[in-house]
């Protein structure tokens, strides 16, 4: 009788489906999403629209977006050569989950800081209390 798997689970090492959250939990795959979520777009459209990427990362995310089918690449056969991008069917199911993430860093921006700045301030006290 043969062994039956077991379903996917991201908490085992050896699951590929490892490397797909890794894909979809990098922000800049998160902030692609957010805008071809509104449509196709140009290379340099997407560069403006999000602020901070390089050009060598948004490529790199790009071009990861489109070997996993999250993005398609259409070349137009013009001269100067016209790409545009767009979600795949696939990459459209991830339009909703990944909203709701940028949605709720926005929503809860202002308590990460103020946490992050008291465990800052509180870092000296216990690096002293520590060498007693």
């Amino acid at each position: 009788m043969p062994k039956k798997s077991s379903p996917p689970s991201v908490l085992e090492p050896q699951c590929p489906s490892r490397l797909v959250l890794d894909r979809i939990a990098d922000k800049w795959t998160a902030l692609v999403i957010q805008i071809l979520a509104r449509g196709t777009r140009r290379y340099a459209e997407l560069q403006r629209a999000i602020g901070g990427i390089s050009q060598k990362m948004l490529t790199q995310t790009l071009r990861s977006l489109e070997r996993d089918g999250l993005v398609q690449r259409k070349v137009h056969p013009v001269v100067p050569p016209k790409v545009e991008y767009s979600l795949t069917r696939l990459g459209r199911t991830l339009i909703e989950p990944l909203h709701a993430l940028c949605r709720w860093s926005e929503k809860h921006l202002a308590e990460l800081q103020a946490n992050r700045a008291r465990a800052k301030a509180a870092e000296p006290v216990a690096a002293v209390a520590g060498h007693d």
